[in-house]
């Protein structure tokens, strides 16, 4: 396993979520975007995945699926971080295999009760 991976095409909300990942305690680092993120996962095993769904080419509800179709990566905690908060995508990604949703911006209580959830 290797740190936290964090996938969204908007850098500053990666970065900042990499940062409060990091202050908790929690070694992490970002990926700009789908492909980026998908490019890490075929090569490494993160400890989580916080994963942003509206992404352009392919979504995170692309990369949630290819993620449980891949038994090394099958098991890792994946958290949909998204600021579309219909009742539909949140069904969907847990649906999927996420194992949370968060809204953004991300709340560090929220962020630290996620990852005691696991």
């Amino acid at each position: 396993m290797s740190d936290a991976l964090v996938i969204d095409d908007t850098r500053s909300t990666a970065d900042s979520l990499v940062r409060v990942l990091e202050a908790l305690g929690h070694p992490a680092r970002a990926a700009y975007g789908s492909s980026a993120g998908m490019m890490i996962l075929r090569e490494e095993t993160p400890s989580m995945v916080f994963l942003d769904i509206n992404m352009p080419g392919v979504s995170g509800f692309e990369i949630l699926k290819f993620m449980s179709r891949e038994p090394r990566l099958a098991k890792i905690p994946v958290f949909v971080v998204t600021s579309d908060d219909q009742p539909e995508t949140r069904q969907t990604a847990l649906r999927q295999g996420a194992h949370g949703f968060l809204l953004k911006p991300v709340m560090v209580d929220a962020l630290e009760q996620a990852i005691r959830g696991l």
